[in-house]
């Protein structure tokens, strides 16, 4: 018997969360305030308050795709009904809020999981086995995107501390930066720097941010909005004798060239990737067959705190809490 499911925002991310959700589960609900990005659906199954959808549709499971702001209480509000929840990124924005998440968590029975879906890539995956094991001495990467002052304008919610709760590093850059602490363990301490270079008269966030991440595997970031065109993303990691570049299909490994074909087509925007899909019918299987879904809401947790550390060290070596 297929879920239930249900999705809150209807945006860009939102339409690819319900195609899945329609492919593997049954889509029993959508909801976002604006109707008229619903008119696609049947009228039964449209909501424009979550809340009442929730409590009327009951669905095994609801996909939070809203802006940044909202995912901390939609998230408790559903595992409080004790509905599953697949919440897109970030998590949440504040690091108080990060506590009533993990308690509402724990007080659900139901499964909560966030959508890192750039670990379902076959590199990213080969990455992960072939370190398994093995210590990362040190590893870089670099995020160089453009974003320009028409696609802040294009939501109310972007560009703004309150609503977005970042930019360049919260938004466009975290998924690549999950990936490093995936790959090298969450680091301790963090020094970093942020700035605005191109984008001041458009948004009140960074456009541009360097990180310095300490630990036992330490790394360091570099993300801009800045960049006249997007970059192809770049990790590398070193351990022990290896020299190990990783692109968005291929890992060069001390120069041995391995190229992986994703077992999914990307859906909707590029930079969303391909890894939607194989994270959602994963997290089904979770649902359905009672394992635990690996990025739960302390794992989801981790890039937040990495990023509110940024926010805060403002050039000077801060713990990361």
């Amino acid at each position: 018997m297929k879920l239930r499911c249900a999705v809150v925002g209807h945006g860009g991310i939102g339409k690819v969360h319900a195609r899945i959700a329609a492919k593997y589960g049954e889509l029993c609900a959508v909801c976002d305030v604006d109707e008229g990005k619903l008119e696609s659906f049947e009228p039964s199954i449209r909501y424009t308050d979550y809340k009442t959808m929730l409590d009327e549709v009951r669905p095994d499971v609801v996909h939070i795709c809203t802006p940044h702001y909202l995912h901390a209480d939609m998230v408790i509000e559903a595992l409080g009904r004790g509905i599953n929840v697949l919440c897109e990124k970030p998590l949440c924005i504040k690091r108080e809020d990060i506590d009533r998440i993990l308690e509402a968590e724990r007080q659900s029975g139901a499964m909560l999981g966030v959508c890192m879906q750039n670990r379902y890539n076959a590199a990213n995956l080969f990455v992960k086995e072939h370190l398994e094991g093995k210590k990362v001495d040190n590893a870089s990467g670099t995020v160089f995107w453009h974003r320009d002052a028409a696609y802040y304008a294009s939501g109310e919610w972007r560009g703004k501390w309150e609503t977005e709760g970042g930019g360049v590093l919260i938004n466009q850059a975290l998924h690549t930066l999950d990936l490093l602490i995936w790959l090298c363990g969450e680091p301790s301490a963090i020094t970093a720097a942020i700035s605005t270079l191109t984008l001041a008269e458009s948004i009140e966030v960074e456009d541009t941010a360097t990180l310095v991440c300490h630990g036992e595997s330490p790394f360091i970031f570099s993300a801009t909005n800045c960049s006249a065109r997007d970059c192809p993303v770049e990790l590398t990691l070193f351990s022990g004798g290896e020299c190990i570049k990783v692109l968005s299909r291929d890992v060069l490994v001390s120069g041995e060239l391995h190229h992986f074909e994703d077992a999914y087509k990307p859906l909707g925007k590029v930079c969303y990737g391909s890894g939607h899909e194989a994270l959602i019918t994963d997290f089904y299987d979770c649902i359905e067959n009672g394992r635990h879904f690996a990025i739960d809401g302390s794992e989801g947790a981790k890039v937040v705190k990495v990023i509110l550390g940024a926010y805060e060290s403002n050039g000077k070596k801060i713990e990361i809490k």
